[in-house]
């Protein structure tokens, strides 16, 4: 008797939510966004083509209500996504949240969030041609001699997940990830979190 067993399953954490704020969401987005000179200057000096928060502001829930909601929005998610990937520990804290705003040309490459338990996106503005964000099988670097996978396997090296507004995205922070190279004649928006 012979049978295949699956060990070591990645999961990612997929919810709709409301998109009624999205469009209020967006501008205090762009906003910020014009007025945070030292998040454009990071942004410039890294070669990140558009705008991110990342490195210069981290009060965005403190500095409008629109974020406070969304983390409040996002929390009882977390709370489920840690329950089912059986932490020990459920009660996670948000560690750092920030916004991007992807100008037409921009790429973000291949990173993972260290020092954190589960990371996130969520989807305010994605017009179309706007990138998609694809995942690394954890495994890649060790297939050193692994034969090319057919177009219809499930466990590829890549995986590319679309989202559209409102999409929450959740994945443990150790999962590396890219945004390929954006089409969209306008801004992508989203926005990243951390959970320690």
């Amino acid at each position: 008797m012979a049978r295949t067993e699956t060990f070591f399953a990645t999961r990612i954490y997929r919810a709709q939510l409301p998109v009624a704020a999205n469009a209020t969401l967006a501008k205090v987005c762009l906003a910020i966004a014009r007025d945070d000179l030292a998040g454009q200057r990071w942004a410039k000096k890294h070669g990140y083509r558009g705008y991110t928060s990342y490195a210069s502001l981290d009060d965005l829930p403190q500095r409008a209500p629109e974020f406070a909601e969304l983390v409040a929005r996002i929390a009882p998610h977390v709370r489920r996504f840690a329950r089912e990937l059986q932490f020990a520990r459920t009660k996670l804290t948000l560690d750092s949240l920030w916004l991007n705003v992807m100008e037409p040309g921009a790429v973000h490459g291949a990173h993972i969030h260290p020092h954190s338990a589960i990371s996130g996106t969520y989807y305010v503005a994605l017009p179309k041609g706007a990138s998609a964000i694809r995942f690394e099988d954890p495994r890649l670097p060790l297939m050193m001699a692994a034969p090319v996978k057919r177009e219809t396997a499930r466990d590829k090296p890549f995986v590319i997940v679309a989202p559209r507004p409102g999409t929450l995205l959740l994945w443990e922070s150790w999962l590396r990830h890219d945004v390929p190279q954006t089409a969209s004649k306008r801004p992508r928006i989203s926005i990243s979190f951390n959970y320690r």
